[in-house]
């Protein structure tokens, strides 16, 4: 399988974009937010979305050009319309702006609504992390359902992912995890590969837990499963309740509005612990529970007990030192766009 320089193809992307018709910094920030996903090993929501991206921008859906309105800013809370602007470049700005605030008043929360979509939470959270800055973003999409609430079986939801990067003594702890099962991505890919799910995660039509994901496809379709899945599944439909309030309340737009289109409404929130109990009590307490979780001894048939982000941080230095490899077909799927703009591809370094 070949392996490409993370830079290069970060470089190709960017190429891609511009040429596709994001101005400013808006195509070398998707590129390195698609590839970051990539990198942790995130590879649904990595590179495997810039062809529909690009196709979203020949279609006019996504909008290439141009900055978000800003709707309300009291500081430590803003608002913006990200007029289907791309949503990796949004969130990233978003970030940015929550980080600087939180230095200033200690928390800052930025919400976008009206977002084009936003790839991989997790990609954007060492964008904090490594400035010593706790955050948290969520995300949904309200003119997209695929997840039923715990008991029903018409879909009301989005997967609506929620992630956390936590500053510790040592590496972060990086969680993404979402109010479903799984991820809509996952089941397209599964599906199309002729796969089933590892489990129970999908709920057919007429209420039957099962693996399969062509259920999704149905007509009338079923649903993904939340969190928990048949016996728990009130703790993802609990998660998401507040990810719907937190993106698409706060933002004032949503399913009561019916949209149309592929979009996110998004969360983004950063505390800076230096105006609570000192970042460097933080750590100390950080840092003291992510060994104590190392420490503890793993069940039978497990290696060791693991943090969240662990496995995708050790993935992302190992890219870096030896070569990405992407998965099957990645590649692939951008020569049309590569060909129409006349981008060469990047070699494959082993």
């Amino acid at each position: 399988m070949p392996h490409y320089r993370p830079t290069d193809l970060i470089d190709y992307t960017a190429a891609l974009f511009a040429a596709a018709g994001c101005d400013g910094d808006k195509p070398a920030i998707v590129a390195t937010g698609l590839v970051e996903a990539d990198l942790l090993g995130h590879t649904t929501h990595g590179l495997q979305l810039a062809p529909a991206y690009l196709a979203e921008l020949a279609a006019g859906s996504m909008v290439g050009q141009g900055e978000p309105s800003v709707l309300h800013d009291r500081g430590a809370a803003v608002t913006w319309d990200g007029r289907r602007l791309p949503g990796v470049w949004l969130t990233a700005k978003a970030v940015e702006l929550a980080c600087a605030r939180a230095v200033a008043y200690g928390v800052a929360t930025v919400v976008i609504r009206n977002s084009h979509h936003i790839g991989c939470l997790a990609a954007f959270l060492e964008r904090a992390t490594e400035r010593g800055l706790m955050i948290t973003i969520a995300c949904s999409d309200p003119a997209a359902a695929s997840v039923a609430p715990f008991g029903g079986r018409r879909a009301v939801f989005t997967p609506d992912p929620l992630a956390v990067g936590i500053p510790t003594d040592g590496d972060p702890i990086l969680l993404d995890s979402s109010a479903s099962i799984t991820t809509n991505g996952l089941a397209n890919r599964l599906r199309k590969e002729g796969k089933m799910f590892p489990g129970a995660w999908a709920l057919t039509a007429s209420g039957g837990a099962t693996d399969d994901p062509e259920t999704l496809f149905t007509d009338p379709p079923g649903t993904l499963l939340p969190t928990g899945g048949m016996d728990h599944g009130h703790k993802g439909y609990g998660v998401a309740l507040m990810v719907e309030a937190l993106t698409q309340g706060l933002g004032g737009f949503g399913r009561a509005d019916f949209p149309k289109g592929w979009g996110a409404s998004v969360f983004v929130q950063v505390h800076d612990p230096a105006a609570f109990g000192g970042i460097e009590a933080f750590r100390r307490q950080t840092g003291w529970l992510a060994k104590a979780c190392r420490d503890t001894p793993p069940v039978p048939g497990a290696d060791a007990v693991r943090l969240p982000g662990e496995r995708g941080l050790a993935h992302k230095r190992l890219a870096n030192a030896e070569g990405l490899s992407l998965y099957p077909g990645i590649i692939d799927a951008l020569q049309p766009y590569a060909a129409k703009f006349g981008i060469a591809a990047p070699d494959a370094i082993a």
